[in-house]
């Protein structure tokens, strides 16, 4: 009553389900990999010592910025020169600007420094003068994803809407830095804005987009399997209808 599954049309139709069914178990498996390496990038941000335990260490050693030296404390030594305010930037639910000040390093090079937040209508102290040895959460330069960012343009002059080397490039003459760094203590006046988590390392909707996959692939397996039951099913019905001499009714 079987013999049809050895004929050219179900050796096809065997061949694909035999591919098939691992490949979806294969891709599954491979989305659900994502989703728990997202996870686990999840829990070591939690986990990473406070900013009181570490040991602040000079800039230089920590670049470029990944998810190991995102938020670790890093010094730099110079002279403060152009502030800039970054507008729509939210502390504790409330709104308001960071002020960022450009820090001259001795090495010549520029790094953004963001001393602070203030709430809307405050107006940004001025940076203190001389030389500085500046202490804060190492972090790298934002994009158009990051949360706040400005990217419509329009800003008013001395205020920036994303902190990065790309969007100073135009506005100081020097080399910027493609990272910057918020203080552990906020100038007089400020608020400190606590580092931001690095990218990729939280729970967001790219994480469960990966979980949801996961289900999606182990379902199409299951449905080939499903399917190839049925026909194989419905095709034995049939055979056994033939030799008992009942052959299906035509139109």
């Amino acid at each position: 009553m079987y013999r049809f599954l050895l004929t050219p049309r179900w050796w096809g139709i065997n061949v694909f389900v035999l591919l098939a069914i691992p490949f979806c178990v294969f891709m599954g498996s491979w989305q659900l990999g994502r989703f728990e390496d997202r996870v686990d990038s999840h829990r070591e941000a939690e986990h990473k010592p406070g900013e009181e335990q570490q040991e602040a260490v000079p800039l230089e050693e920590l670049l470029p910025v990944d998810k190991e030296t995102s938020g670790r404390l890093a010094t730099a030594s110079g002279r403060y020169g152009e502030q800039f305010v970054v507008p729509q930037r939210e502390l504790d639910g409330k709104r308001g600007s960071y002020v960022l000040t450009l820090l001259r390093t001795d090495g010549g090079r520029v790094l953004p420094v963001v001393r602070g937040w203030m709430p809307e209508g405050g107006r940004a102290p001025a940076a203190p003068a001389g030389d500085v040895t500046v202490t804060g959460a190492l972090q790298a330069s934002e994009s158009t994803g990051t949360d706040g960012v400005h990217t419509a343009g329009g800003l008013p002059s001395g205020q920036l809407g994303m902190i990065s080397a790309a969007s100073l490039v135009n506005l100081v003459p020097d080399d910027v830095y493609d990272a910057w760094v918020t203080l552990s203590k906020a100038d007089s006046g400020l608020t400190a804005v606590p580092a931001a988590a690095p990218e990729n390392s939280g729970l967001d909707l790219k994480a469960f987009q990966n979980l949801g996959y996961t289900g999606e692939w182990f379902v199409f397996a299951g449905f080939v399997l499903f399917m190839w039951f049925r026909l194989v099913r419905r095709e034995a019905e049939a055979a056994k209808d033939r030799a008992l001499g009942l052959e299906p009714e035509t139109a």
